[in-house]
């Protein structure tokens, strides 16, 4: 019934890439980060994944995370030299943007309902894990317009739940021939979400709130995107778009690579004993990026068992794999986990374009459907294959502080509002299946970007009316954890942008940022 390919890529051989709703439009690694998203809507996917084996984890575990970056990232973009790839790792991952020497250490917290290797994916400069790809995608842009030769500026639009906005904005600030613009839900991200976007610096970016919710900016932004007059528009100015969110294969790309750097350090720490020992990964989505990247790692021979997908009260992905019927048709829930907050999972037309073995026809007649209707059903053989490789639950705010409370109360261990959804679903997944294998829990925010919700759950002084900075000092004053630099320097920043625009006038907001009304 799994029908998962393992294509082994011959050296010398180009990696194409193909869209996911048509067989005949095929690109370069490239063209396909130049270009961000196919001409049709469809997302762009390497025809073939490189294998790797336990020698290859071996000979990795003693390496740094920017030799593992290089080995990985080196197999998916071959115009790209070996020394053009180290460069721009290295650049990325420099010890001022992420320090301890490890950007994605793992920290192990055991306590009396499930023992957690905790992946802490938010020590770079916006405490987020976007930051792991955001900070690399911006090298990977620049080189991959040389190669192209393309000599346009590239426009980079960004649909954000909170976290990739500020990581896009921080890792684009000043770089050189790119001008972006990012949306974000008024009422949809964090206090200290919109204060991190909001004081952004930088003369080549901007910030926009829209009216409406996270689908709304991303359905505003796909729009723009496949707008002809706007297209040609920005052909006549010597521009061309492009995007930062995982809709971009470049995006995703660098996210691949933390998964075996875990299983690495898993490896090394003797966690991982005998060869093909395999690991559970736990991971809190809503538009399916970050637990795509653990997929793509598992078809690329990672030795993983299952892969647990974690959704709060927009538990739309879990319904899905559960039961193969996609149904964005519901009430939105605005959350305290906001960056879950999703109805429209972008990514996941990259996983129903594999398990179905490239079949863009089916493909696109399912993209029709949600578009058309707000719902599509997969077949019983694809969703079959899809169980065979992930499970998935959610939960609720007050679980999610319930979660967040124990978990501190017991371990010392202070997660934010995301990591503490993921560690509610593998406890469930851990009393249903009784599975035991060593698990990765992906922790993907600091607690102290979302310091209300944490603070109100473990804190019996609580005060909602103090304000977000004093509420920073209160958690760390009680929980004795380090304020992280980044959002202690917020409090002195200015705010720049204010602007509020309507799903139907985000278009006038790009054209005025780019001076062509």
């Amino acid at each position: 019934m799994n029908r998962i390919r393992k294509i082994q890529i011959t050296e010398g051989i180009t990696l194409n890439y193909k869209c996911t709703r048509n067989q005949n439009s095929q690109v370069t690694a490239a063209q396909a980060i130049v270009q961000g998203i196919a001409k049709d809507g469809g997302l762009f996917v390497p025809e073939t994944l490189p294998q790797y084996t336990h020698k290859d984890f071996v000979e990795m575990q003693n390496g740094t995370y920017i030799d593992r970056a290089v080995k990985v990232l080196s197999d998916f973009l071959p115009e790209f030299t070996k020394e053009e790839i180290k460069e721009c790792v290295s650049a990325a991952y420099a010890e001022e943007k992420f320090s301890g020497g490890n950007p994605a250490p793992i920290s192990v917290v055991h306590s009396d309902k499930a023992d957690m290797n905790i992946l802490e994916l938010w020590h770079g400069p916006t405490c987020a894990f976007k930051d792991m790809a955001l900070q690399l995608l911006p090298h990977l842009l620049t080189h991959s317009l040389k190669i192209t030769k393309c000599d346009k500026t590239a426009v980079i639009l960004v649909a954000t739940s909170g976290d990739t906005g500020k990581a896009a904005l921080e890792g684009f600030k000043d770089v050189d021939r790119t001008k972006m613009l990012v949306f974000y839900p008024e009422n949809g991200v964090s206090p200290m979400q919109k204060r991190q976007m909001n004081t952004q610096e930088g003369n080549n970016v901007s910030v926009c709130a829209i009216e409406g919710n996270f689908d709304d900016a991303q359905t505003g932004v796909k729009k723009i995107f496949v707008n002809e007059e706007i297209c040609k528009k920005l052909e006549e100015n010597g521009m061309t778009f492009s995007s930062a969110n995982s809709i971009n294969w470049g995006r995703l790309l660098p996210q691949i690579v933390y998964y075996f750097s875990a299983y690495c350090d898993l490896l090394k720490a003797g966690t991982i004993k005998e060869e093909g020992d395999k690991i559970n990964v736990v991971v809190p989505t809503g538009n399916f990026g970050n637990i795509l990247a653990a997929y793509y790692a598992k078809k690329m021979g990672l030795p993983i068992h299952k892969l647990i997908c974690a959704s709060n009260s927009n538990n739309v992905l879990t319904e899905f794999l559960k039961t193969g019927v996609y149904n964005r048709n519901r009430e939105f829930h605005a959350t305290i986990s906001p960056s879950m907050d999703i109805l429209i999972s972008s990514n996941l037309e990259r996983l129903l374009f594999d398990v179905t073995g490239h079949d863009t026809e089916k493909v696109a007649g399912w993209m029709k459907e949600l578009s058309e209707t707000g719902r599509y059903q997969v077949d019983a053989e694809t969703l079959a294959a899809i169980q065979e490789v992930f499970a998935a639950d959610y939960c609720d705010d007050k679980t999610t502080e319930e979660t967040i409370a124990e978990v501190y109360e017991s371990t010392h261990y202070l997660c934010d509002t995301h990591t503490a959804v993921a560690v509610n679903a593998y406890e469930q997944y851990l009393k249903e299946t009784k599975d035991d294998t060593p698990t990765v829990v992906v922790s993907t925010a600091s607690p102290y970007k979302f310091t209300d919700s944490v603070l109100k759950a473990v804190s019996k002084q609580y005060d909602s009316d103090m304000d977000e900075f004093a509420k920073v000092q209160q958690l760390s004053k009680e929980t004795g954890t380090e304020i992280p630099a980044p959002i202690a320097a917020l409090e002195s920043k200015t705010v720049r942008f204010q602007n509020v625009c309507t799903p139907q006038t985000m278009s006038d907001e790009l054209l005025k940022l780019l001076n062509l009304q």
